[in-house]
């Protein structure tokens, strides 16, 4: 059983009021990315296709002070299921991923409403220096609150 200090993962739920391929249309083109990003990191996609399967790769430029400034990174996808699932792991550019991971889960609550479930996980992250380096989560409760409102915004534009 894990303490209260070695919280692994932070979850933030939220209803949509948008059916759930629309939520998911948004959500599976990294073109939107930025317009979502409550953390302010995100400065645009180096490029990328629409996520379709496991085992893609897109890139994004990045900002943050926490890695001195302006990076990019490779996300690779871990999980996709069409209208329910979407999750990448994320990486400094062209290196393998140290395991964090970003987890979207969409389920359907009628034909105008979706419940959004995002998930910032760094259970798998083993090295300890990166750990401290980083200072997890990266992104705060209420970064990811944030991003599920913009979310919301964005779907019901």
């Amino acid at each position: 059983m894990m303490s209260d200090n070695e919280v692994t993962q932070v979850t933030v739920e939220r209803v949509i009021e948008a059916p759930v391929d629309a939520v998911f249309d948004i959500l599976s083109n990294p073109e939107r990315h930025q317009r979502l990003d409550g953390s302010g990191f995100i400065r645009g996609v180096d490029h990328a296709d629409r996520i379709q399967k496991v085992g893609q790769v897109f890139t994004m430029n990045m900002a943050g002070d926490h890695m001195g400034g302006d990076y990019q990174t490779d996300n690779h996808v871990t999980g996709y299921a069409k209208d329910k699932l979407l999750a990448w792991k994320t990486t400094p550019a062209g290196t393998e991923p140290p395991g964090w991971e970003w987890v979207w889960e969409l389920e359907s609550l009628g034909p105008g409403e979706t419940l959004v479930r995002h998930t910032h996980d760094w259970s798998k992250v083993t090295d300890k220096k990166l750990l401290e380096q980083v200072g997890f989560p990266l992104v705060s409760r209420d970064q990811l609150e944030d991003t599920l409102g913009r979310l919301a915004a964005e779907a019901a534009s």
